[in-house]
């Protein structure tokens, strides 16, 4: 799977985690020869490094060291000052996006709806990911998972059982699924289930299936692999996961997450900055940047109107984004047991 904070915001800047300035690290990395010469006065300057932030959807240290990567790809391709920041929370994020205070960031599918409803960011980039098919996607689905010695082979299979949900900031964590699970069974989850958990990660959640704490769970399809549809496991997935686990049930096809631009950010350096990023994308550092923070395979041009699906379901879920998005904690300082938690 995007703060400096000033005024009503303070709380959330004292909390945030500067990771880096210049791109990452400590060392400000120098300008290719054919780098924009960086400028005296403005965005991208000493007195006004571009904000580079990344949702608190994985653990610090992976963020630190692949957002840290991409910030110094940026700084080396533009000439311009960076400065990568660890938001407190999904909340405090959009509020600095919205304040002005943070330029670029990258969002989750349901944080993108706050963005587009308080209209002071917009998308420029949708991650891609590998379906099924080994084709780049602009969308990707959600899954049931249960054991395969469980005798489940159906959502109407699990009535009466443990289910896990990831948390309620995932949209296919637990929006999409949510959803599923009453259109199939006419029941809300809390009914339809003798107990509900929120696992707080994908590979957690499907954890929570392969060592029997749960019978039934939620997640990103496939969360089991590092790339989906190829055999390739997940960091901290057991040996043996596609054996003992099975999909049962889909939901989607949800927009992938995406890079959004504050609003009034200069449209010509948004043009730099939205080329820079599809430059080191391209690139075999960029790639494994992408992949080990959000699971990315690529991207690609996106439009607002892609996560309309996304807030239609917001609201029939009766799910209220913003309440939720204030109650995200940061992520865990260790890793626990994945690199990502959520799209």
């Amino acid at each position: 799977m995007h703060r400096n904070h000033r005024g009503l915001l303070g709380w959330a800047v004292a909390a945030t985690m500067v990771i880096a300035a210049c791109g990452g690290g400590t060392t400000q990395p120098q300008p290719t020869a054919t780098a924009t010469p960086q400028p005296t006065v403005g965005v991208g300057t000493s007195d006004h490094p571009i904000v580079l932030a990344f949702t608190p959807s994985a653990e610090t240290q992976r963020i630190q060291a692949s957002g840290g990567a991409i910030a110094s790809a940026l700084g080396s391709a533009t000439g311009l000052r960076w400065k990568v920041l660890i938001p407190t929370s999904y909340a405090a994020q959009i509020e600095a996006l919205c304040a002005g205070q943070v330029d670029v960031a990258f969002i989750a599918p349901l944080q993108m709806t706050l963005v587009l409803e308080k209209k002071c960011g917009s998308p420029i980039l949708g991650a891609l990911r590998l379906d099924e098919t080994g084709k780049l996607s602009t969308t990707y689905n959600s899954q049931i998972l249960v054991r395969t010695d469980s005798g489940i082979n159906s959502i109407q299979d699990l009535k009466g059982k443990r289910f896990a949900f990831t948390d309620t900031l995932s949209t296919s964590g637990y929006l999409f699924p949510l959803l599923m699970v009453r259109q199939k069974t006419g029941q809300e989850p809390k009914a339809f289930f003798s107990e509900m958990i929120f696992a707080g990660s994908h590979p957690n959640s499907v954890l929570a299936v392969y060592n029997k704490r749960v019978d039934g769970a939620a997640s990103f399809s496939d969360a089991r692999l590092r790339t989906l549809g190829k055999p390739e496991l997940a960091a901290n997935m057991p040996a043996d996961i596609l054996q003992a686990t099975k999909v049962i049930d889909k939901a989607g096809p949800i927009p992938n997450d995406g890079i959004v631009l504050r609003k009034d950010f200069p449209v010509d350096l948004g043009k730099q900055v939205k080329q820079a990023l599809l430059d080191y994308a391209s690139t075999d550092a960029g790639k494994q940047s992408f992949r080990d923070l959000f699971n990315w395979d690529g991207m690609g041009e996106v439009s607002p109107d892609v996560y309309q699906s996304v807030l239609e379901a917001a609201k029939l879920a009766g799910l209220d984004v913003a309440a939720e998005a204030a109650k995200t904690p940061r992520p865990p300082s260790t890793p626990s047991p994945s690199p990502t938690k959520s799209p």
